[in-house]
């Protein structure tokens, strides 16, 4: 009986410690969601024709509140990080600092006539819209995120995360294509050119400060 009862105590200390170290683990991340597209399936049919990609990411999390955080767009040749810009930095101007613990973002791309076209949007901003050259077809381009099969993740608020990717496919020995192999990975983000033999990508990037 002695025995059964120091078992159950052990138990119940073993779980209590769980659910301290599960709070504490989720009072230091931010969770992220996404909406992909559109609901209208007409209007849907014609955004992917136009190869335009529409995707919103959803951040929640105690730490957002009082943040501010930026938005960079990477670009990748032959596996070596280029080229850096900024598409946008909330610390620009007192009025986009989060004053709440969740954030919305929309997120444009379209690729076309060789050219990388981005435009982010809130409830509170719409931001410039910005270009950048593409070395292959547009066609061949896609947008990815890194959910896979996942409807939420938890992210690092204290360092640089890798939202999104907009790359061409990894090609098989055969010839043959894939997209998500190279997105669902465990491979970084910043090492799937020089994985998956990509000459060249972009990477989105958020962190908050």
């Amino acid at each position: 009986i002695i025995k059964t009862i120091k078992m159950k105590q052990l138990l119940k200390f073993i779980f209590s410690l769980f659910l301290i170290s599960n709070f504490a683990f989720s009072q230091n991340t931010i969770k992220m969601t996404y909406k992909y597209g559109s609901d209208n399936g007409e209007i849907q049919d014609i955004i992917d024709f136009e190869n335009i990609y529409i995707e919103t990411l959803n951040f929640e999390g105690d730490l957002l509140n009082g943040k501010n955080y930026q938005i960079n767009l990477e670009e990748y040749k032959n596996g070596k990080l280029t080229t850096k810009k900024l598409l946008f930095d909330s610390s620009e101007s007192d009025y986009f600092k989060l004053n709440s613990n969740s954030l919305s973002l929309k997120f444009f791309f379209k690729m076309s006539d060789g050219k990388l076209k981005t435009y982010i949007r809130s409830n509170l901003f719409g931001t410039k819209k910005s270009y950048f050259n593409l070395m292959n077809d547009s066609d061949k381009y896609a947008l990815k995120d890194f959910f896979g099969e996942k409807k939420e993740v938890t992210i690092n608020p204290n360092k640089k995360n890798a939202v999104f990717a907009i790359l061409t496919p990894t090609i098989h020995p055969d010839g043959s294509g894939s997209y998500c192999e190279v997105a669902q990975s465990d491979i970084a983000p910043e090492k799937l050119g020089e994985h998956f033999k990509i000459p060249h990508y972009f990477l989105v990037t958020i962190n908050f400060k």
